[in-house]
Formats: structure tokens, sequence, C-alpha cells
């Protein structure tokens, strides 16, 4: 896992979408902060990575930590590994973590993101579904981000 991992962020941080490719499952899901249902399948999770590495300025990873945590599928607990990230999209800093969990072959099955603050979130919604929907991967008038407490 840990290839596989050093592999990605390297991807990730140089905007090589090609290079994510032979690093995701076929039947990958992403849970994504913005949208209540996951991305399923490895041409929508390419598609909305595409958006994202249009989407993000300034990004980095921060930090690196391995560990178990369990998972949506199954409910039991795997290897996970959490990738903490800075980034900014829309003049708003973002500050946020991926958590990645492997197949029996190393190869990232389940993806989660989780982003901070609420304003964050909104401004990344946003362009998150400019670029899907320029692209052609979502409709053009789906329900808005509603706005959190406080922001």
């Amino acid at each position: 896992m840990e290839k596989t991992v050093e592999q990605f962020r390297a991807a990730v941080e140089a905007g090589d979408l090609a290079a994510l490719d032979d690093l995701f499952t076929e039947d990958i899901r992403l849970y994504s902060p913005v949208k209540f249902t996951p991305f399923d399948g490895k041409p929508a999770v390419l598609g909305l990575f595409g958006v994202l590495m249009r989407t993000f300025e300034d990004f980095r990873y921060i930090g690196h930590f391995e560990g178990e945590a369990e998972t949506s599928g199954d409910g039991r607990a795997a290897a996970a590994v959490i990738l903490p990230f800075r980034a900014t999209v829309r003049g708003k800093e973002i500050h946020g973590i991926d958590l990645l969990h492997p197949d029996e072959a190393g190869r990232i099955r389940e993806f989660t993101v989780m982003v901070r603050p609420q304003s964050a979130v909104r401004a990344l919604g946003e362009a998150v579904l400019d670029g899907l929907v320029a692209d052609g991967l979502a409709p053009a008038d789906p329900a808005p981000v509603p706005a959190g407490p406080g922001d």
C-alpha cells in the first residue's frame, strides 16, 4: 500500500490524471463532502479528479498517517491511510483529509474526502459542479449546497 500511496500523492500533486488510472480499482467508490451519494466506478472518479485538478489552487499534502479504519462496504476494520491537505478554491482556504482504503492488491478501492470550513465546502461544491457540468458529467441544474451556520 505504501507504494500506491506515494504514487497517488505524487500524481495528485503533479496533476497527472493518467497516473491515477492504474492506482484505482474498477469499482472504486469516492465519498465527497459536497455530494450525498458517492461517485461510483473508475470513469466517474477519474472524471471528478480531472475537475479537481483544475479547481484546486496551491494543492499540497501536509502529512501521512497509516492505520486501520472501518470501511463502508462491509463495516470491518481494514488498512487505511489518511493524507491531510491544504488548498485554495475561489479564494477560500480549505483544510481537508483524504482517507484511502486499498484492496488486496494494494489499489485504492474506497476514498473519502473531508473538508472544512463550511464556507470552503460551499465554494468547493460550486466549483466542482461547474467543472462537472462543463465536462458533461453532471446536469446543469442540481440543488445548491446550503449555507452553514456562521458562514
